[in-house]
């Protein structure tokens, strides 16, 4: 299918507003000649004949003035969406709900201080936090998301990034669990307990399991489940191992006991992404550097 000619826009609301081709071609600094042309043009798209001779003057049709108002809205939009944004932004006055599409290990860590944020500087924002079950720039593209965060996955050259901040992943049990009275704890004492292990895809492998592999030791995985919120709880209630991103502590350092892992596996980078749609809007902007500031102030880089 065709798409229309967007440049006809501005030559229709034009010839609308004057009413006649001489004046027109004035306005939009063509000749007489030019502008009749274009009004062809547009009479074929739009299948009307727009303006017609009545005596020495040129009126509009019925069509024509039936879509001169909305012609008018849409060159005034269209004009507004090409010029630079000039608009000043008054957070004590936003009224806006914005989506952040996250795991529950961001929202336990860092959702309590980002909301108060917002609430101190703009009270009349609400934040939506989304479930992530699957790495996609789907949501961003569709404008169903305005912010994703996580680890950078397959999201497309077009999504715009920002590093918020750097995590590894310990390895969590309960208080008095006997891991915490080891001297040290050792990839074997590690592996001989069982692990609950957290994956939207219920896979047992991870980065984990093949440095573990490297050493030749295996772990066994009792159980799998879809966010780090469960794998604490069933650590803490049990003496399965947790595998959980040290910033998911953050909030409650002391409920359990973690500890480094006794093999090496890589950092991770957390990040914030959004889509182009989005890059000078000043509300959007104004949220991206207030998520940066809360993540820096509890995770130092």
């Amino acid at each position: 299918m065709t798409e229309p000619d967007l440049n006809l826009l501005i030559a229709l609301d034009v010839l609308l507003a004057e009413g006649s081709v001489a004046g027109a071609a004035r306005r939009l600094g063509l000749s007489a000649s030019a502008m009749s042309r274009t009004l062809g043009r547009l009479r074929d798209t739009t299948g009307d004949p727009l303006l017609v001779r009545a005596g020495r003057n040129m009126v509009l049709t019925p069509y024509a003035e039936e879509i001169r108002q909305r012609t008018q809205n849409a060159a005034l939009e269209a004009r507004a969406l090409l010029r630079p944004s000039t608009s000043v932004l008054n957070l004590s006055s936003l009224q806006r709900t914005f989506i952040l599409r996250s795991n529950d290990g961001f929202v336990v860590a860092f959702g309590a201080a980002l909301i108060a944020a917002v609430a101190r500087e703009a009270p009349g924002v609400c934040l939506s936090f989304a479930p992530k079950p699957e790495k996609s720039a789907n949501p961003l593209r569709e404008g169903r998301v305005d912010l994703e965060i996580g680890v950078l996955g397959e999201m497309g050259p077009e999504i715009r990034l920002q590093a918020l901040f750097r995590d590894r992943f310990v390895g969590v049990v309960r208080k008095d669990h006997p891991l915490q009275h080891a001297a040290a704890i050792t990839a074997q004492e590690y592996a001989s307990y069982g692990h609950v292990v957290v994956s939207r895809r219920a896979s047992t492998h991870g980065p984990v399991d093949d440095a573990l592999a490297e050493v030749v030791l295996k772990r066994k995985v009792a159980a799998v489940v879809p966010g780090f919120s469960a794998a604490l709880a069933i650590a803490q209630n049990s003496d399965l191992v947790a595998l959980i991103p040290a910033s998911f502590l953050i909030s409650d350092p002391d409920r359990l006991y973690s500890f480094e892992l006794p093999v090496k596996t890589r950092e991770i980078t957390i990040s914030q992404m959004w889509h182009p749609r989005s890059e000078v809007d000043p509300a959007h902007r104004w949220l991206r550097q207030l998520v940066l500031s809360v993540c820096r102030e509890k995770v130092p880089v």
